[in-house]
């Protein structure tokens, strides 16, 4: 496997029990007239949103300039202990220029299930940033799949719709 093992790390991609900060919402979300609506928390100025990978609940920054999910090779780990992410999975290596401009290279996955409300994706590719410390970042390559996403900040609610 291509990924750097953390098991000590804060940030184990899970439900921490002993911090309370920083526990992971479970996925949850409404659907009316094949809308998902789902609650997201502010935190500083982020924006957070609940979602389930490969059965796993984490809460990801909502980032539509984020080209694919991205998550830590902290979080990839644990999937990868829990059998949630196997070798199959991993698609290869890509380069990927950041916010500050550097260029950072990365491991490409396929996540077999992204569960965002009451939506499920299959099959969507993410990246794995070979930083344990990385954020969960939620971006197109799951965003492109709904047809339209819509959000309240009054009401802290994001609305996923399929055109």
């Amino acid at each position: 496997m291509l990924l750097t093992d953390c098991t000590r790390c804060s940030r184990s991609g899970r439900n921490n029990t002993r911090d309370a900060k920083t526990r992971y919402n479970s996925v949850s979300g409404s659907t009316r007239h094949g809308k998902t609506m789902v609650t997201m928390s502010e935190e500083n100025g982020i924006y957070k949103i609940p979602v389930e990978i490969n059965g796993s609940n984490m809460n990801f920054i909502f980032d539509t300039g984020a080209s694919d999910i991205t998550i830590s090779a902290t979080e990839a780990m644990f999937l990868y202990k829990q059998g949630t992410l196997q070798d199959d999975d991993i698609l290869g290596q890509q380069q990927y220029q950041i916010a500050d401009g550097s260029i950072s290279e990365g491991t490409i996955i396929n996540l077999r299930t992204v569960k965002i409300g009451n939506k499920t994706l299959e099959n969507v590719r993410a990246s794995v940033v070979h930083n344990n410390q990385a954020p969960l970042l939620f971006g197109q390559s799951a965003l492109a799949q709904f047809g339209k996403v819509s959000i309240d900040y009054k009401r802290n609610e994001i609305t996923f719709e399929e055109q």
